[in-house]
């Protein structure tokens, strides 16, 4: 068996390595475009990228963030997103070892960087990511995950349930959409992973941060009041918070009550 640093090591080269991919999915999904054809490509100058220059985050350090043909920046998204990847593997690998587990979450935390990426460009969260994702979930949690499938369907029907109920009620007192239908889809998948009782804590966790950074946004002048901010990024945070630490924060919020 190798060290632990080098299996640590090989299990973030793979995260971002997928990661890459996750790029070309959070640039293409939106636009509709072939996630296999053609090869990446500078969006400026539609220069081909070459194998050097697409090795996850190290690219992007040796080019110095800026395409080699025409010059134009690199978003810091790219490496951020490989960055993040890479780490989210790491930490499953942590928690859950070298386990079904942990192939299951990994694909479910690398959907949720796609859906956040997504979310927060194009207020959207496409339905090629949450309704397979509903049924891989479920199918998941019967054949591998913890807890089992009534868990796991209780889940996805309260997480899409409730928000589906705060969609119409919005609507109907606001006389305007205040909840897409993308946010229900993608609490029912959250839900059909990890559970009812993830669910809640999505919802807090998603509650509190989003109310938080719209704050922050708006003290500095980056949104305005009524100016739309999307939801699926913070319920994205809160099912990562739920998937690494939800059975630790429910038992602490219970011995508050004691």
């Amino acid at each position: 068996m190798p060290p632990q640093w080098e299996l640590v090591t090989l299990i973030a080269i793979f995260g971002a390595l997928i990661g890459s991919f996750l790029n070309v999915c959070i640039h293409r999904l939106p636009r509709g475009e072939s996630l296999v054809s053609p090869r990446s490509r500078c969006p400026m100058c539609r220069a081909q990228i070459s194998a050097a220059e697409n090795i996850p985050v190290l690219s992007f350090l040796w080019l110095r963030g800026r395409c080699r043909h025409c010059g134009a920046s690199i978003s810091l998204r790219y490496p951020a997103v490989e960055a993040l990847n890479a780490c989210g593997y790491v930490l499953l690998w942590y928690r859950f070892g070298a386990t079904a587990e942990t192939v299951v979450y990994g694909a479910f935390f690398s959907a949720l960087l796609v859906v956040t990426f997504i979310d927060w460009d194009f207020q959207i969260i496409p339905n090629v990511i949450t309704l397979p994702g509903i049924v891989l979930g479920l199918v998941s949690t019967a054949t591998i995950l913890a807890g089992g499938f009534l868990d796991a369907l209780l889940g996805a029907v309260l997480g899409g349930g409730l928000l589906y109920g705060v969609a119409v009620l919005s609507e109907w007192w606001l006389k305007k959409e205040g909840m897409g239908l993308g946010d229900v889809k993608l609490l029912a998948m959250i839900g059909a992973f990890l559970g009812w009782r993830a669910v809640l804590v999505t919802i807090f966790v998603g509650a509190l941060a989003g109310s938080f950074i719209g704050l922050a946004l708006m003290g500095l002048k980056v949104k305005r009041r009524g100016d739309p901010i999307p939801f699926g990024p913070f319920l994205a945070l809160g099912a990562a918070t739920a998937m690494f630490a939800g059975p630790e924060l429910i038992a602490w919020y219970l011995r508050l009550g004691t």
